[in-house]
């Protein structure tokens, strides 16, 4: 099993990072699977649009709805989100060579959202990049019991990881 994660701790460095490694990846002809998140700030408010684009090549979902300017509640669509995992779930046929999801979030850790897609993809032996936060980080090591590899949260570090985890799979 080939799963690791990595964490950052300045808000949206882990969307960043992950884009920019995904389209390092897809550079050299990786062949990926998953979502990577972009935030867009908003000019009239504090909290930005969230989006997930599908690798490699799919479309770009808003998964953040406006809930006013006065909410605090949380702002995922859940029905945004659900139609992502549809796109990565069906991707998982075509047996990529790693599949990143951008973050193991609340809906992980209530074992919705991607949660069963990462099972999925362990079960069948595709190597999963994952983001997580030090808020689910407790729940991410339960569901993972302690097996995942942290990564340090730099490009070098993932691109190694990958190479590694590529030729460890081609010798098997």
């Amino acid at each position: 099993m080939y799963l690791a994660y990595i964490t950052t701790t300045d808000r949206g460095a882990t969307d960043r990072l992950l884009s920019a490694a995904a389209e390092q990846l897809l550079r050299s002809g990786a062949q990926l699977s998953g979502v990577v998140q972009t935030n867009t700030e908003c000019a009239d408010d504090s909290k930005c649009d969230m989006d997930v684009r599908v690798l490699p090549k799919g479309e770009t979902i808003r998964i953040s709805q406006s809930l006013g300017t006065q909410s605090r509640g949380c702002r995922l669509d859940p029905a945004a989100l659900e139609r992502a995992v549809g796109y990565v779930t069906a991707s998982l046929a075509d047996a990529p060579q790693l599949l990143i999801i951008n973050k193991f979030g609340k809906h992980e850790a209530d074992g919705r959202g991607f949660r069963p897609v990462i099972a999925e993809a362990l079960a069948l032996d595709i190597p999963v990049l994952v983001g997580v936060n030090g808020l689910n980080k407790e729940k991410f090591q339960e569901f993972t019991d302690g097996t995942a590899e942290q990564v340090e949260p730099e490009i070098e570090a993932i691109t190694e990881w990958f190479n590694r985890v590529c030729a460890q799979r081609a010798a098997a």
